[in-house]
C-alpha cells in the first residue's frame, strides 16, 4: 500500500491489491490449491465440497489481509490527525488518567469506600479526643 493511500471498505474495488492488479498477495498455503489433494479429505467431504471450502478460505484470508491493510492505514491517519492536533502520547495518557480518575470517583464503590473512611475518621477523631481528655485529666490529677 502506498503511503497516504486509504482503502474504503464500501468501495467496489476493495479487493484490489496494492499493485492495483485485482488480487492481494495470497498466503503460500492457499495459493494454487497447495492445500489440495495432498491432504486426505475428512470423512463425508467430497472433493467438490473441499474445493468450495478452499475457495471460501482463500476469500476470507484475502479479506483478512485487506482489513489489516485498512487498519494500518486508519492507524497512520489517526496518528497524523493526533499529531496535527498536538496530541502527543503523553497528553493522551494524561487525558486517559483524568477520565479514569473521574470514572472511579463517580463509581458507587468509591462513594461507599469514601463514606466508610469518613465515618472511620470521625470515630478515630472522637476516640483520640476522649483519650486526650483522659490524659489531661490524669496529668492534672498528678500535679
Amino acid at each position: 500500500m502506498e503511503p497516504g493511500q486509504d482503502i474504503n471498505l464500501n468501495s467496489p474495488n476493495k479487493a484490489v491489491g496494492v499493485d492495483g492488479a485485482g488480487s492481494l498477495d495470497m498466503p503460500a498455503h492457499v495459493e494454487g490449491g497447495a492445500m489440495g489433494s495432498s491432504n486426505p479429505l475428512p470423512p463425508g467431504l467430497t472433493e467438490e465440497e473441499a474445493e468450495e471450502l478452499r475457495t471460501e478460505l482463500a476469500k476470507v484470508e484475502d479479506e483478512i489481509i485487506t482489513l489489516r491493510q485498512v487498519l494500518a492505514a486508519k492507524e497512520r491517519h489517526s496518528t497524523e490527525l493526533k499529531r496535527k492536533l498536538g496530541l502527543s502520547p503523553l497528553v493522551e495518557l494524561k487525558q486517559n488518567l483524568s477520565k479514569t480518575l473521574q470514572d472511579v470517583q463517580t463509581s458507587n464503590a468509591y462513594k461507599k469506600t469514601q463514606e466508610t473512611l469518613s465515618q472511620a475518621g470521625q470515630k478515630t477523631t472522637a476516640a483520640l479526643s476522649t483519650m486526650s481528655t483522659a490524659i489531661r485529666k490524669g496529668l492534672g490529677d498528678m500535679r
